[in-house]
């Protein structure tokens, strides 16, 4: 293959009048063989390595192994991607802000050129996860909330406009607008992007990384993209291709139509329980088959929304007619809607009828089997039947949450002076929130059109259920109002509380103080129902034991009903003026009607939102910052603070040191999620970061959330493994952040523990189960052990983008062998572990980690090194990725 294959393969097309240049797939395949039924997510790798190809980072070879894929539809190699741009969102991009910033003081140090920490590829961060649900329930709580608001994180906003000047290439969406995932599907996005260069225009694949695992949801609009950590985004951002190994692709056929008052929610919840049943981490999937004829991009969007929650990589939705047609309606120009189409044709990349791509597996559905569905109590991949719900919600009570629920009494409770009752299982939060359905018009539309006939029929939502409404973008609003649905969904509680996460990531803001009470006094196991992607425990609300995910119309009907032991599909959800029961079938609206009311969604409605879409509010141009090069660090400041990762950074990487005498931590289970390792909720005051906060002056009232404190370590690291629900299989029987500081038997704070190891000089070990560091994109998951003195986590088995930020952050990551785990082992915590010859670690190699007992014997386990690839490796070996970005500038 000629070396010049890059060269060999440019090509022009036309679109729209205008001629562009482009690194075409069938001109290489003349060279590379047929590629045409290789998937077309890879497609875009391929197309990636071609425009790329350089002799060093990508390589005849690299191009050659991917487009050899085909032969065993797998391929071990590892390859060096380049997304075209970053997206960000406030929790995660103020910390990375925070290290672009520190970065630069280190290379000043060093004596390097601090103008070299830039991005080289466009960054747009949206301000979307820090507005909280404090007010709700009226007409004033959108304005009240945004206000609380801006009073809470006037700071951190303060230190993003500082960032947005002082960085090339980085924009910022103020407050207000929407969520940044959909931001990115209904502006963004491009599907192909075109710029100039040396006077030609280059065509290629939209592609971006993000800094929040949903950034999969963008692969409903045929644009390549996934979650990492903050700080593999820092090093992409800053030229670093994301190293990566090619991947399996799992091919997923829809077939049929989805049913009568069937929804894209529960599509989506069978989708996940299917994918994660089959086991696809660190897989791409990709959809294909005639049902794809029939779905909508926003149902696409959903889909693809929660991969992380199916385990994959990404969910690709190749670009066909649907995508150009969603083009159109959110208001992109004609001239790139004929350049995505020209385009994805030219490459084959366009989605043809009877496609059927090589793909290492297949899974087929046919949409006419789903069902109406939740997925609950604690995983998004446990879905349930609707029927089956108050079943389901028993069986989480007595089994899982240990609660003889038949014992469970009513507590009396008073609220604006009327009196009532809170039963076990009620419904405390309802809440219509998260992009992976408010993108949605056809649930959103059906969540207002069944409010308008219970309102219509007299039902009222039940006084304990805190309801909110929260969307994705300013667009929803419009189109509600322009359908006149909006007073039904006031009515019923559904006020607009702000353009945010909110309760999708846990800022479901204080439930009224009669009702926690009530909670606490009778210890009741008590409900969430709402639209979001995650209902992992604690993640809500830390009263609240049970989450359940459902589509919109659900979180409505659930409002009324307002009791997990209600059974939708057979009992009443209320009753009418005359006395008669309403049932959910009496509600529903008919396909006809949410049909007619989402041909009121229009192109000119995107266009007046997004027209300003870097514009902000009044209070935010009001923001003043110094223009300069470097932050002015306040030394008391509780939200930012000048990060310790590089303080002892030298120009030349030391010599990786063995572990001797490492101590375990923490010993935890399985399904151990970003959110048990860093939480991003609220801050107990009783907690380590509690009292540190209270200790420099901050008022209970103004603690904020930990993902909003994200920008000072000091609070970070004594959040870490601070999650109320997490469990320490060290003190059995005990739930939060508490350990023992061995070889002593006392509980103590797993931060206090850490802080003495540290004055000992002993280094940390935590020991886990499977799917260790599921869920969030979350650094500081990695970021606060490494702070913490852990070295190494022993684990059954890892999720992608945690996998990948232990390594960022210098934690080497290691697997048991099959079939053994730490009950196989009879770990007691109070292991030694010493794992030697570190200087010559390989990628997967077998590592001997020698564990010695309490009683002094010893055993050998050979675990796997879950460092994956040689550029993993070298990140490792220099103490972190963004020690090793650092390096390579300086040189």
């Amino acid at each position: 293959m000629s070396s010049t294959l890059r060269e060999a393969s440019k090509d022009t097309l036309q679109a729209k009048d205008k001629t562009y240049h482009y690194y075409s797939l069938p001109l290489a395949a003349k060279s590379l063989g047929d590629i045409a039924r290789l998937p077309k997510s890879l497609k875009v790798l391929l197309e990636n390595l071609l425009r790329w190809q350089d002799g060093e980072s990508v390589t005849d070879e690299d191009i050659q192994a991917l487009a050899g894929w085909l032969k065993n539809a797998h391929a071990d190699r590892e390859i060096a991607w380049r997304p075209a741009r970053v997206l960000m969102q406030d929790f995660t991009g103020v910390p990375a802000v925070v290290d672009l910033a520190a970065m630069r003081e280190a290379v000043k140090r060093l004596g390097g050129d601090t103008s070299k920490v830039n991005p080289l590829s466009p960054v747009d961060l949206v301000i979307d996860h820090s507005v909280t649900v404090d007010h709700f329930g009226d007409d004033d709580a959108f304005e009240e909330n945004v206000r609380l608001e801006m009073e809470r994180n006037h700071e951190r906003y303060m230190f993003l406009k500082w960032g947005k000047q002082a960085f090339s290439r980085f924009s910022v969406v103020p407050p207000g607008t929407g969520i940044c995932h959909q931001v990115n599907l209904e502006y963004l996005g491009k599907a192909v992007w075109s710029e100039l260069q040396d006077g030609e225009w280059i065509a290629y694949p939209d592609s971006l990384v993000g800094t929040d695992s949903h950034t999969t949801m963008i692969n409903g609009l045929g644009v390549l993209g996934w979650g990492v950590g903050g700080i593999e985004a820092e090093a992409a951002m800053l030229g670093q291709p994301v190293s990566m190994l090619i991947p399996d692709v799992v091919g997923f056929k829809l077939t049929g139509k989805l049913r009568e008052g069937i929804t894209a929610t529960d599509l989506v919840l069978t989708v996940t329980q299917m994918l994660r049943k089959h086991g696809v981490v660190g897989k791409f999937v990709e959809f294909y088959g005639d049902g794809l004829d029939s779905l909508p991009l926003a149902d696409r969007a959903t889909i693809a929304n929660m991969s992380p929650e199916y385990g994959a990589t990404c969910g690709f939705f190749p670009i066909d007619a649907i995508t150009l047609e969603y083009m159109r309606l959110s208001g992109r120009s004609d001239d790139l809607v004929e350049l995505v189409e020209a385009y994805a044709k030219a490459q084959g990349m366009w989605r043809n009828p009877g496609d059927e791509p090589v793909f290492t597996s297949t899974l087929e559905l046919d949409m006419g089997d789903v069902e109406a569905s939740l997925a609950g109590p604690k995983r998004p991949q446990d879905r349930v039947a609707l029927g089956d719900v108050p079943k389901a919600f028993a069986a989480s009570a007595e089994l899982e949450l240990n609660t003889a629920q038949k014992d469970r009494q009513p507590i009396d409770y008073t609220m604006n002076g009327q009196p009532y009752q809170l039963p076990d299982g009620a419904v405390v939060i309802a809440a219509i929130t998260s992009c992976t359905n408010t993108s949605n018009p056809s649930v959103l539309m059906a969540a207002g059109l069944l409010a308008k006939k219970a309102v219509t029929l007299g039902l009222k939502r039940q006084p304990w259920v805190k309801a909110s409404l929260a969307p994705g973008s300013k667009v929803v609003s419009d189109y509600l109002a322009q359908a006149k649905l909006t007073p039904y969904l006031d009515e019923l509680g559904f006020n607009l509380v702000g353009y945010g996460c909110t309760t999708c990531i846990g800022n479901s803001g204080p439930l009224p103080e009669p009702i926690e009470t009530a909670i606490k006094k009778g210890d009741l196991t008590v409900g969430a129902v709402l639209s979001g992607n995650r209902n992992f425990e604690g993640r809500i609300h830390p009263l609240v034991k049970t989450n359940w995910l459902a589509s919109p119309p659900l979180v409505v009907a659930y409002a009324l009903a307002g009791n997990m032991n209600i059974n939708l599909a057979t009992d009443p959800l209320g009753y009418d003026r005359k006395g008669d029961p309403v049932y959910l079938k009496n509600i529903w609206p008919s396909a006809q009607e949410i049909a007619r009311a989402v041909e009121l969604v229009s192109s000119d409605m995107f266009r007046k939102e997004y027209a300003e879409v870097f514009e902000g509010t009044e209070e935010w141009k009001s923001i003043q910052v110094e223009s300069s090069d470097t932050y002015g660090w306040q030394s008391d400041s509780t939200y930012i603070r000048l990060s310790p990762f590089f303080d002892e950074m030298q120009a030349q990487p030391a010599p990786v040191k063995d572990i001797h005498g490492a101590r375990i931590l923490a010993m935890l289970g399985d399904s151990v999620t970003t959110d048990h390792i860093s939480p991003a909720g609220s801050i107990k005051p009783d907690s380590p970061a509690g009292r540190y906060l209270q200790n420099h002056g901050v008022e209970r009232k103004d603690f904020n959330s930990y993902g909003s404190r994200r920008g000072n370590h000091e609070v970070m690291m004594r959040g870490t493994f601070a999650n109320i629900r997490i469990r320490n299989e060290m003190l059995p029987g005990v739930e939060g952040g508490m350990t023992r500081h061995l070889p002593g038997t006392e509980a103590m704070s797993i931060y206090d523990a850490a802080m003495l190891y540290q004055q000992e000089k002993t280094p940390l070990a935590v020991i886990a189960g499977k799917e260790y560091g599921s869920g969030s994109s979350r650094d500081w998951a990695a970021k606060g052990p490494r702070l913490l003195g852990i070295r190494v986590v022993i684990a059954e088995s890892f999720e992608r983008i945690h996998r990948s930020n232990l390594i960022g952050m210098g934690i080497l990551p290691l697997e048991f062998p099959q079939g053994v785990t730490r009950k196989t082992l009879g770990l007691t915590g109070e292991e030694v572990i010493d794992i030697a010859d570190l200087q010559n670690l390989r990628p997967g190699a077998t590592i001997p980690v020698t564990l010695t007992r309490s009683d002094g014997s010893k055993e050998t386990v050979p675990c796997r090194c879950r460092i994956d690839t040689a550029t993993e490796l070298t990140y490792y070996q220099n103490d972190g990725i963004l020690h090793y970005v650092i390096r390579n500038m300086l040189n």
